[in-house]
């Protein structure tokens, strides 16, 4: 089909939702209690690349199965999963099996459909049952977040609701635009625990968020167990903003948040900020530092004073440690290396660091990735720099950056006044900072990744994504708080064809994920530009 015209049907779908859901807000309901409707196949986060709406809808019964057609472990877990959230709310059975007929949720790998891509999928719905196609695993993984969608929000619920479970009849197909959609968590400022980062990793997952950036170093503190400088964990880790007990993640809890994140079909790309950003290292060991004393542990939230010492040796060999065992631990093939914000590094120290340090990652078997000043260095071949400057940003920062894009770096953009999930959304948000400006959700939604950056082609976008700085956020109701409703937007811009962006139609879309959050248990910040459903 012609990528124009399927983009345009799915603009005029979205049109319909948008003025139905419009004209529904404080109405009363047209339809009896009796005769429900399914959710638009068009009404879902991010939206589809393509949607064919008809035919009759597929009820869940309580004869439903799970069909599993393909062999594999990987269709069987999320086979599993997708039963998992089915099961409390509708208390049926829903076996998990490789035969049957109809009345099944069928889950389908082919080695056809090359439109599909590594992540893309096809969902079909009618009254025998739904058919989800995809090529690899992954595909699966989204198109069961679609059709979580597809039904009603109480599906997510723990306990039996009464129900009935339709999904509307019809036919979407998608992919996503980007290859890197992600989603940063700051561990460092404040510690959160192996449960608070799966319970995030699962809130990210059921927007097709794909990569998993752990922060996991910083001023404050140091998070991740190294065998070969303990002191990093221990003592660099017992500390936070504020000045709390801190914490670490040992290697066996960093490998389950890997696994989790893994069964979620997320990355997780690791970030040891470097040589900025680094007092809780040289806090940990003298010798780190150029004059041999060890600064005190740090728990405030200034920037800019801490650096490794560049000419001194022993910095390449912890490095190098830490690379090394930080690399056995990611089965992923990026390792971030930070480099934002090293004020009190000279250009000339700066530049000898990143091209000492660069090919560390490689000797290891990882890409680089790094904060967007990494482009005032020399990118290493393969090297992914994240762009987090805003309107304040200077065109001379701005262009060296399009230029490294011109010269091969790929780009992850992050603007920090349009994708910061910590900036407050208004003046009045007792949580997050404000350097950035105030952040509200269409702000965070209203632009386009293909053509944010002057200067920067089109095809050097890798992808989005959306930091979470933790100064102010201790809870996992922090994090919500902030996150949602603005990180559901930036999956989309991630996901979604560019043809589909429209703030109008987006916020009755994101409107109706209120009830799914309520369901979840996620809190959220009720934007007054956003038609929420009424309590």
């Amino acid at each position: 089909m012609n990528p124009h015209h399927r983009a345009t049907r799915l603009f005029g779908s979205l049109l319909l939702v948008a003025a139905v859901g419009i004209s529904c807000v404080g109405a009363a309901p047209a339809r009896p209690a009796t005769a429900p409707t399914p959710t638009p196949l068009g009404q879902v986060v991010p939206a589809p690349a393509s949607v064919d709406a008809g035919g009759s809808a597929y009820r869940i019964t309580p004869g439903t199965t799970i069909r599993v057609d393909d062999g594999s472990r990987d269709v069987r877990r999320i086979g599993d999963y997708l039963a998992d959230v089915l099961r409390p709310s509708t208390g049926y059975r829903l076996p998990v099996t490789d035969h049957g007929g109809g009345n099944a949720i069928r889950l389908k790998l082919t080695a056809k459909d090359k439109e599909l891509g590594d992540e893309g999928y096809r969902l079909d719905s009618g009254s025998r049952g739904v058919t989800i196609t995809a090529r690899r695993p992954a595909g699966l993984f989204h198109g069961v977040q679609t059709l979580r969608q597809l039904l009603p929000a109480a599906v997510e619920k723990d306990t039996r609701q009464p129900g009935p479970w339709l999904i509307a009849g019809g036919t979407v197909e998608d992919t996503p635009r980007y290859a890197y959609r992600g989603a940063m968590l700051d561990v460092s400022r404040h510690f959160f625990t192996v449960d608070q980062v799966k319970r995030y990793i699962d809130e990210l997952a059921l927007y097709k968020v794909n990569k998993l950036h752990l922060h996991l170093s910083d001023d404050q503190g140091w998070r991740i167990a190294i065998d070969s400088w303990p002191r990093l964990a221990t003592y660099g880790g017992s500390t936070q903003v504020g000045g709390g007990a801190g914490g670490y993640y040992t290697k066996a809890q960093y490998k389950e948040i890997v696994r989790y994140a893994t069964s979620r079909y997320l990355q997780v790309v690791p970030e040891i900020d470097m040589p900025g950003h680094t007092n809780s290292a040289l806090a940990s060991y003298a010798d780190l530092n150029c004059d041999g004393v060890a600064p005190p542990l740090y728990t405030g939230t200034s920037v800019g004073f801490s650096s490794l010492c560049v000419p001194k040796q022993i910095t390449y060999d912890f490095v190098d440690d830490v690379l090394r065992e930080l690399a056995a631990l990611t089965p992923g093939g990026t390792i971030h290396i930070g480099g934002d914000e090293a004020h009190s590094t000279s250009h000339a120290d700066y530049v000898t660091f990143m091209n000492k340090v660069q090919p560390l990652v490689a000797k290891y078997g990882k890409s680089v990735m790094g904060w967007h000043q990494l482009t005032g260095a020399t990118p290493a071949e393969g090297a992914v720099a994240q762009y987090w400057g805003y309107d304040a940003t200077g065109a001379a920062e701005r262009k060296q950056v399009a230029d490294a894009a011109k010269n091969g770096t790929k780009l992850v953009l992050s603007p920090a006044d349009r994708s910061y999930l910590d900036m407050k959304y208004t003046k009045d948000t007792p949580l997050g900072l404000s350097w950035a400006g105030l952040v509200e959700v269409k702000r965070s939604y209203d632009w386009d990744p293909g053509t944010y950056l002057a200067g920067a082609p089109a095809e050097s976008i890798l992808g989005v994504e959306a930091p979470l700085w933790s100064e102010t956020l201790v809870t996992s109701a922090d994090i919500d708080v902030m996150a949602f409703p603005r990180l559901p937007g930036i999956a989309e811009l991630g996901w979604s064809p560019a043809a589909t962006h429209d703030w109008d139609t987006y916020k009755v879309r994101l409107a109706a994920q209120a009830p799914r959050w309520d369901a979840l248990g996620i809190g959220y910040y009720r934007s007054p530009q956003v038609p929420w459903p009424s309590n």
